[in-house]
């Protein structure tokens, strides 16, 4: 039997699961009525769905399913040692789980997971235990020299893990604030790879440690080439991370944002969805679209067809893109959820209905 294709939406009101059926894609259930589900991931080597659950009251929670949903189990979520700070005298306690990323086909129990205040922990019992990742933790940019700080958020976060397909041991990880850090021996010791960023908020722009990745991501076919949205531009590095050159528009529009998707076989695409600045963080001209580059960022072009163009407040978080071969998806901060199905050419929305939407994943039934 032919499976069928999903899309896992994470909102503010639970998680929703859209799945086509002869060309019309429809919502199949709803998970967690009222939760905030702010992570959706799923294990790509056993299909394992995991949901984070942000509620403001109860704090974080983490839940998988091993049966797409059908149930839910809780595990116990990962834990600060009592002795770890964030700053002096401010004891590090769990804040948020911002992702979640298989360690590799080699380590069949491992997960790594990404949280503020900008703790990395990792599991090798899949999931059932997590802990600190010290030698990040104790680095000394964050311990010794302050370079770690929030931004929009209280506390620095690690949204983005990136596994080197060639090599499980060579991880990278993203924070807002502090930029991109790598290590090539499972988390031993760790490096960071910011050269050529830019950081304009800083008093030196191309300081080592104290950038703001919104969103990092690689391409599978050449990991070498890794991309990412910037809180100060495009970046894209062909050397695996060891230099970053700035692929911003020229003409300004590709520029500002937090969600990025890449080709999964073409190193030369990508695309984007700009905002206008921080202090604002609604669509460029109130006029929504998603910007593609086919030439590795030397040009883009804004696909519109479909979009609103009147009057639009969306704004699109980190974790609210997604593509799967020539379909593309993307959810909005004002619950609209579109998806095209030709690499962005031409867009339909699937609802205007939605709580806020925080993570899309596509998978299978």
């Amino acid at each position: 039997m032919p499976s069928t294709q999903l899309l896992l939406v994470g909102t503010s009101k639970g998680l929703i699961v859209f799945e086509k059926r002869e060309a019309a894609w429809t919502i199949k259930d709803v998970h967690f009525v009222g939760m905030p589900v702010a992570l959706i991931y799923e294990d790509e080597r056993t299909q394992t769905w995991w949901a984070g659950i942000a509620h403001r009251h109860w704090g974080q929670k983490l839940h998988y399913s091993n049966d797409q949903g059908k149930t839910w189990q809780a595990v116990p979520t990962p834990k600060y040692p009592k002795d770890t700070f964030v700053y002096p005298n401010r004891p590090a306690t769990l804040k948020k789980i911002w992702v979640m990323q298989h360690a590799g086909p080699d380590k069949p129990g491992g997960l790594w997971l990404g949280t503020e205040p900008g703790g990395l922990f990792y599991s090798d019992n899949n999931g059932q235990s997590f802990e600190l990742v010290e030698a990040l933790w104790n680095h000394p940019s964050r311990q010794d020299q302050n370079q770690w700080f929030g931004a929009g958020r209280d506390f620095p976060f690690i949204h983005s893990i990136v596994i080197d397909p060639r090599d499980s041991d060579h991880v990278y990880i993203a924070v807002s604030c502090a930029g991109v850090f790598e290590t090539k021996d499972a988390g031993t010791s760790w490096e960071p790879r910011n050269k050529g960023l830019i950081a304009a908020y800083l008093p030196n722009p191309a300081a080592e440690v104290g950038h703001d990745p919104h969103r990092m991501l690689l391409c599978p076919a050449e990991p070498d080439v890794i991309w990412q949205q910037n809180h100060c531009g495009i970046f894209r590095s062909t050397d695996a991370g060891l230099s970053w050159d700035n692929v911003t528009d020229s003409n300004g529009l590709a520029d500002y944002g937090f969600a990025l998707a890449v080709d999964h076989e073409n190193p030369a695409r990508a695309w984007v969805i700009p905002a206008i600045s921080d202090e604002v963080r609604v669509a460029q001209d109130l006029a929504l679209c998603v910007c593609v580059t086919e030439d590795g960022g030397k040009n883009w072009q804004a696909l519109r067809e479909g979009l609103p163009q009147n009057h639009s407040f969306d704004i699109v978080f980190r974790h609210s893109f997604c593509n799967a071969g020539d379909t593309l998806a993307f959810g909005s901060t004002t619950g609209n959820l579109f998806l095209s199905e030709n690499n962005g050419q031409n867009w339909q929305c699937l609802s205007h209905n939605l709580p806020r939407i925080d993570s899309l994943i596509f998978t299978h039934s």
